[in-house]
């Protein structure tokens, strides 16, 4: 059976690889990097879907249903007014200044300085992030056939990078929207068929599923208690700044946006995305609801990790077509979400570090494979570290936990650099971006021991972003006649 559900997932790997090939011919470092700014706006947005949703949606929303409800949705609600600010905040920005790297910006509002944190500060975020959603992914892949293969989970990491890393290597962004527009209906099916199979195992129709988990003990979608963390204030603003931060300021899906033919197209294509997303976000909580009545039902104990559940279902439970296809939605979310952030963290480590910009498309092709492989390889490390020592998480909390303390300091200084004309010196940006997530950790124990009751969130990233705007209105002396923005 192992070896029928790894030949199923490879050829779904194979029909990438073609795609990757046919897309890629004749392309050059422009075509990898913005893709000729001539993609149609509807495929970049349905394409959107599965970068955003990755397998950390797939798999640890749903399964963190048993504990917090359906109180992400507070949070979901909270993306789609973010969602406003980058499509007439940030994108008219972004193409009015012919933006390749959205970090190009800081260079003319702040200095040479400043640019480089803030692309390092991507570059870092992204890593861990990329990291940690395909750490999810592959410990599926890992339970339901490298295992059983006595295959390594480090072996099925190298494997599942080593499928994107060739696909993706040479077509870079043209490339990426057109494979995330198959992932994604792959994902959005095995979502769809995964909720089917549920309903079906304990007799539920549309309406009766409906009822069902509306009156669950899981359908609470509002919460009022100050001192929780699921607090409605917090998580609205909170998904409303981790929106902003972790996609306005986000290479990676801002270099979507920027291949579309015009400002309107990338704007249809921004309000479109966020409101299909918020509809998918809504069937992921329901199949969450649904996964836990079925274990009930079923006698299926739940696992103490909450992200295992789904796994165990998908392997012991699923008939073989649906068990298939799961897999291969699985694989879509991992493949669209990873191999996004390979090419965006090449495009910015070239155009922000390398000075691709400066060297014209004419420098050579060959250094820019060697930075996508080095990041693939770097993504593979920190996947081990953290499988080796993350075990007790869920890893949503893990990765917006770690995007409040690295997304933060991007958060500030572009809220700074477009809402405020002062002028600070360069270097002094510099270090204070370093400062502010430690200062913001330092914050967050002193609550802890002088306010226990007080449980924090995912405000982290706003409180990060506070600092670094706060201080930078401190340090700043005099005004710009005309703000650089």
């Amino acid at each position: 059976m192992p070896l029928i559900t790894a030949t199923v997932v490879s050829v779904y790997m194979i029909l990438l690889l073609i795609i990757g090939r046919i897309t890629s011919r004749k392309n050059d470092n422009q075509t990898f990097f913005t893709a000729n700014r001539t993609s149609p706006w509807f495929l970049v947005a349905f394409g959107m879907i599965g970068t955003s949703i990755s397998g950390v949606t797939f798999i640890s929303i749903p399964g963190q249903v048993n504990t917090i409800a359906f109180s992400y949705f507070q949070i979901v609600i909270g993306y789609f007014f973010g969602y406003l600010v980058i499509a007439y905040v940030l994108l008219p920005l972004y193409y009015r200044l012919q933006l390749t790297s959205i970090y190009s910006y800081l260079e003319s509002r702040f200095g040479r300085g400043t640019y480089k944190t803030g692309a390092f500060y991507f570059l870092l975020s992204r890593s861990v992030g990329s990291a940690l959603r395909l750490m999810l992914a592959v410990n599926v892949f890992y339970v339901i056939i490298f295992k059983e293969l006595g295959v390594p989970f480090e072996v099925s990491v190298i494997i599942s990078m080593a499928f994107i890393l060739v696909y993706s290597i040479r077509g870079g962004v043209k490339t990426i929207i057109w494979t995330d527009t198959l992932q994604t209906f792959f994902l959005i099916a095995s979502l769809v068929l995964t909720v089917m199979f549920l309903n079906k195992s304990m007799n539920f129709n549309f309406i009766s599923s409906i009822h069902a988990i509306a009156q669950s003990k899981y359908s609470q979608v509002f919460f009022w208690d100050f001192h929780g963390s699921n607090f409605f204030v917090k998580q609205f603003f909170s998904g409303m700044f981790i929106t902003i931060a972790m996609t306005g300021l986000d290479q990676d899906l801002m270099q979507k946006n920027l291949t579309c033919r015009s400002l309107k197209d990338a704007q249809k294509n921004m309000m479109v995305f966020s409101v299909i997303l918020i509809f998918v976000n809504l069937l992921f909580l329901s199949m969450g609801a649904l996964m836990y009545m079925f274990a009930k039902a079923k006698g299926v104990a739940t696992p103490d990790l909450t992200d295992n559940l789904l796994p165990i279902i998908a392997k012991d439970y699923l008939p073989i077509a649906f068990k298939f296809i799961f897999l291969i939605g699985l694989t879509a979310a991992t493949f669209a979400s990873t191999d996004s952030a390979m090419t965006a963290l090449t495009t910015s480590f070239c155009i922000d570090f390398l000075n691709f910009n400066e060297k014209g498309a004419s420098h050579k092709i060959s250094t820019r494979y060697l930075v996508h492989i080095g990041f693939a390889i770097l993504i593979i490390l920190i996947v081990f570290g953290f499988h080796w020592f993350n075990k007790d998480k869920s890893v949503i909390t893990t990765l917006f936990n770690a995007a409040g303390y690295t997304y933060g300091p991007l958060l500030g200084l572009y809220s700074f650099g477009l809402f405020n004309s002062r002028v600070v010196r360069d270097n002094l940006i510099t270090i204070l971006c370093i400062l502010s997530p430690f200062l913001t950790y330092l914050i967050v124990y002193l609550c802890g021991i002088y306010f226990p009751s007080y449980k924090f969130g995912f405000e982290i990233l706003i409180i990060n972003g506070l600092i670094v705007y706060g201080v930078l209105l401190v340090l700043s002396k005099k005004r710009l006649a005309q703000a650089a923005v």
